[in-house]
């Protein structure tokens, strides 16, 4: 990963003329006080207003949203559930009013940079490309809980851009994901990981990937890196890393299946070397080996991936590093067997 990452390299455009049409989606479910921060970050967006419009999907919401008076175009539809998936649905229902050529999904609860759509718009203007994928990082207050979600999804980006690095891209964030409507006709949209929960960003990925792998970048520039809220609870954390971990096993990628287990099997190894050192099996020097060699790595990618998203020193680094293997490893047993919460419904 840390290979692939240095070979995706930083860009930044900002000066050809507008020419690109995007409908912005994003579902929502009682996001009253989330969704006026989102819309005025699209009204300080460098992008003529004509160029852009935006659909609010409604996902059942128990608290009315009133629509400000805005400078661009936006509509509310109803949320048409058809699946087991909320959000897929969601996206599905917003195509069938989608007249422009691009599609870009966010979630309610960010915020996107002022040359957000400019920057998606000079790549795909300088490039052959009809699926982009990019960056998500957290606003981060000044708590350990905060700054080990932090950390957890650093990681997560960086794998992800090592992965485009090494022309093994498996991952993306439906927080920040843009792609032509035509390519989401040609791959018959969710279909066959409709029953997934979750997942309406990387299988998608996935499905282009197998079918036109050229089409399929990873757009790397601070201009594009959306910012989005942390989860304020550790409950409500678990269940949002099973919630993610639990779409894992059905991956359509061999590659994000198999990083899957080196990462499950090296924080297993971890969690087992310590209960080990401490029963007597092996020698606790042996045991600290094992972390310090895992700790090591991890904090190169870190540390590349933390300069890119929020150029701030990292915190909590060897105190998340020594919970985070007990956290994913929970996580990955009980994504398994265990049913989760999330907006008000199980699953």
């Amino acid at each position: 990963m840390i290979y692939g990452y240095n070979k995706i390299k930083t860009i930044n455009y900002s000066s050809l003329q507008p020419t690109t049409k995007f409908t912005i989606i994003v579902p929502f479910r009682n996001e009253s006080e989330n969704l006026p921060v989102l819309l005025e970050s699209f009204s300080n967006l460098n992008y003529p207003n004509e160029l852009f419009e935006v659909i609010l999907v409604d996902d059942e919401s128990r608290q009315e949203f009133i629509l400000p008076t805005l400078k661009y175009a936006v509509k509310i539809i109803q949320n048409r559930r058809l699946s087991n998936s909320p959000k897929k649905d969601a996206i599905t229902s917003a195509m069938q009013y989608v007249v422009s050529d691009w599609v870009v999904t966010t979630d309610a609860d960010c915020m996107v940079n002022k040359e957000w759509l400019a920057t998606f718009d000079n790549y795909i203007q300088l490039h052959d490309v009809s699926m982009i994928a990019s960056a998500v990082s957290y606003a981060c207050e000044n708590s350990f809980l905060h700054h080990f979600q932090q950390l957890d999804l650093t990681s997560l980006q960086g794998a992800t851009i090592g992965s485009f690095g090494i022309n093994k891209g498996f991952m993306c964030n439906g927080a920040n994901f843009a792609y032509m409507k035509s390519l989401f006709t040609k791959l018959n949209g969710f279909e066959g990981n409709d029953k997934i929960a979750s997942g309406e960003d990387v299988f998608l990925l996935q499905k282009a990937i197998a079918n036109f792998p050229e089409k399929v970048h990873y757009l790397k520039s601070k201009n594009t890196i959306v910012i989005t809220k942390p989860i304020d609870d550790w409950k409500n954390l678990f269940y949002q890393r099973v919630r993610w971990a639990s779409k894992t096993s059905s991956y359509n990628s061999h590659f994000g299946i198999l990083l899957g287990l080196i990462v499950f099997s090296g924080n297993l190894i971890l969690v087992l070397g310590w209960l080990f050192s401490v029963i007597g099996i092996i020698y606790f020097k042996e045991f600290i080996f094992l972390l310090l060699s895992k700790f090591i790595v991890d904090t190169i990618l870190l540390h590349k991936s933390n300069s890119y998203l929020n150029q701030k020193r990292i915190r909590y680094l060897i105190a998340s590093s020594l919970l985070y293997p007990f956290f994913t490893v929970s996580v990955a047993f009980y994504s398994l067997v265990g049913k989760y919460e999330w907006k008000g419904r199980s699953f």
